[in-house]
């Protein structure tokens, strides 16, 4: 496998971890929501511990030799640190350790400066269903073009940027379908359930793409002197259309299989007591 080096991206994720272990010292609240934050925490650190498997193992350092390991950190990085991080929902605890008073000039220049309205407004566009479902699929279609894709395996800066593209992507787009609090889901159940299945869809079309051309698509990949395992660089784009179709669809299928049948169950007593239904207490 070669060396194993500490890259920058692990350094950023120590910072953000050890903000969260601080952040906890601050937690408060019955049982049950001592509970949820135990699960929470679990997500959350597995997400970042996944990051890491992506972005400074071997998964890295192979990712040039074999196109289906560097599908493998594709799907890390899109659908499965994204959704993990997003269920931990760590921001408010991220946030706590901070200076207080860094805190207060931050948030005032966020939320009330009219010298960052622009900023605001670009996250507004950026937070909608619509805007974030076409980021991330589009992103994902426009990395596997097949200049661009080449670009990233002969620049190391495109292949960064890439990495960044996917995971901030795949947060907006997670941040959708699951529920992160302080930041509120604008879709109910079914219409979650048929966001995720449109998002899968487009990566089952990008693979049926890659899995049935007759040549491969990708020409670092078919100059390589030596390739591990002997395979041929067709059959490693095979391998890795494999990849995208099925460990890349699993955390879809959760949701979909999930949402819909929360759509379906029938109501909680106490909740027909209440009068409410699963898509009244959906927020907006």
């Amino acid at each position: 496998m070669g060396a194993w080096p500490v890259q920058p991206p692990t350094f950023a994720i120590l910072v953000v971890a050890g903000l969260y272990v601080l952040g906890g010292r601050w937690r408060v609240g019955s049982q049950v929501h001592r509970s949820r934050d135990r699960w929470r925490t679990i997500a959350f650190a597995s997400g970042l511990l996944v990051l890491v498997a992506a972005l400074d193992t071997p998964i890295d350092s192979e990712a040039d030799r074999l196109f289906a390991v560097h599908m493998v950190q594709h799907v890390l990085l899109l659908s499965v640190a994204p959704p993990l991080i997003v269920l931990g929902a760590p921001w408010a605890r991220i946030w706590r350790p901070l200076p207080l008073g860094f805190r207060r000039t931050t948030a005032k220049a966020l939320v009330v400066d009219p010298r960052t309205r622009p900023l605001r407004l670009l996250a507004h566009r950026l937070t909608h269903p619509a805007v974030a479902w076409v980021a991330f699929c589009g992103n994902l279609v426009l990395w596997h073009v097949p200049a661009l894709y080449d670009a990233t395996l002969r620049n190391g800066a495109v292949h960064d940027l890439e990495h960044a593209l996917f995971f901030s992507t795949g947060i907006l787009f997670w941040a959708q379908v699951i529920p992160s609090a302080p930041f509120r889901v604008r879709l109910d159940e079914p219409r979650r359930a048929l966001y995720a299945l449109l998002a899968m869809l487009v990566g089952w079309v990008l693979a049926v793409v890659l899995g049935f051309a007759r040549t491969p698509l990708y020409h670092p990949y078919t100059t390589l002197a030596h390739r591990p395992g002997g395979l041929s660089a067709l059959a490693d784009q095979q391998i890795a259309a494999g990849v995208m179709w099925v460990p890349g669809s699993l955390a879809f299928t959760i949701a979909i299989v999930l949402f819909f049948y929360r759509w379906i169950a029938p109501e909680p007593e106490s909740r027909r007591r209440s009068g409410l239904s699963p898509l009244t207490t959906t927020t907006r």
